[in-house]
């Protein structure tokens, strides 16, 4: 096991250096090329070439590179080019606001799927598993920024019983209870994309499982079917859902951009828009990073988690899961 974290880790960082030399790269592909997009077209040529000297654009990539990895490295993502705020005050305070929303919607929607998902591989095609169907199916299909401006609608305009939008009312900063208020709606609307989809795996996934001939020997032995969906198939069944939410926590810091957008959350989504719309490239690549911190994580954990839940996977060897 340790053999297998300390090389998982070193692929990680190589995959994180690899991701540094990209998103870099990608300011210099810009149409103009960084000084058309940085420095103000109002200069004078003489005055624009000085600005270009000073933020070091004139010096070669991967000098350019190497200094803005350095800084990096010790926390520093660099300062915005408008307004030369420090890029980590502002996506740091987002990153906590979009966990909030988002981890609230994924847990929610993991208390309820899952547990749903078994229920219904035990009762095939009956009332529970056909709701369960009709809900994946309007989740899959409804798009997010509209059954959120529903929402909003009726619950907070028409009806007058919940926040319209933002994160606090004007006054109630840090209140518990204001929050939770403000969470209700757009922790509806993400709860319902995730749910489509997690009971719809966790119900095929325990079908697959119990259909195997293990199971049916176990039945045929005589074993209560709480004990053979729990004891036997549950463990086996938990490993492509094991998968699937390693893909999905990367969400959970990367947020939600139409959602948070419509109720005005101050979260990373909503941010990486508005700083896709302004052009502040340092901004984007600080949040690039931090999803594709949480990306190397998600897999890693994953991959952990699949010797907990089966021990017959056989980390780091050939065939199992880091193979």
């Amino acid at each position: 096991m340790t053999e297998y974290l300390i090389r998982r880790t070193l692929q990680s960082v190589l995959v994180l250096l690899l991701i540094t030399i990209v998103t870099f790269l990608l300011i210099h592909a810009a149409p103009g090329g960084p000084k058309t997009i940085f420095l103000s077209p109002n200069l004078s040529p003489e005055v624009m070439e000085q600005q270009a000297e000073n933020m070091g654009l004139n010096d070669p990539l991967p000098v350019q590179y190497f200094r803005w990895l350095g800084d990096l490295t010790q926390g520093d993502f660099g300062y915005t080019f408008k307004n030369n705020l420090p890029v980590g005050d502002l996506v740091w305070p987002t990153l906590g606001n979009t966990m909030i929303l988002m981890g609230s919607a994924w847990f929610l929607a993991l208390v309820i799927a899952i547990p749903w998902g078994i229920y219904n591989s035990t009762r095939e095609y009956g009332f529970s598993d056909q709701l369960a169907s009709f809900i994946a199916y309007i989740g899959f299909a409804m798009p997010t920024f509209w059954f959120g401006i529903i929402l909003q609608e009726l619950f907070a305009l028409k009806w007058d019983l919940l926040p319209l939008s933002d994160m606090y009312s004007m006054g109630k900063e840090g209140d518990l209870g204001d929050l939770v208020l403000h969470l209700i709606l757009p922790v509806t609307v993400l709860t319902l994309g995730f749910l489509a989809g997690y009971v719809k795996y966790s119900r095929s996934s325990m079908l697959e499982v119990l259909d195997q001939d293990y199971i049916r020997t176990a039945r045929a032995k005589g074993l209560g079917e709480r004990k053979v969906v729990f004891r036997h198939a549950l463990r086996n069944a938990l490993i492509p859902i094991i998968t699937i939410l390693g893909l999905d926590l990367p969400i959970l810091v990367a947020g939600a951009a139409l959602t948070e957008s419509v109720f005005n959350w101050p979260g990373m989504g909503r941010l990486f828009l508005q700083m896709a719309t302004q052009r502040e490239y340092s901004v984007l690549m600080a949040i690039t990073l931090i999803i594709a911190v949480f990306v190397i994580i998600g897999n890693l954990i994953a991959d952990l988690l699949y010797a907990i839940v089966d021990p017959r996977v056989k980390l780091g060897r050939k065939g199992g899961a880091g193979a």
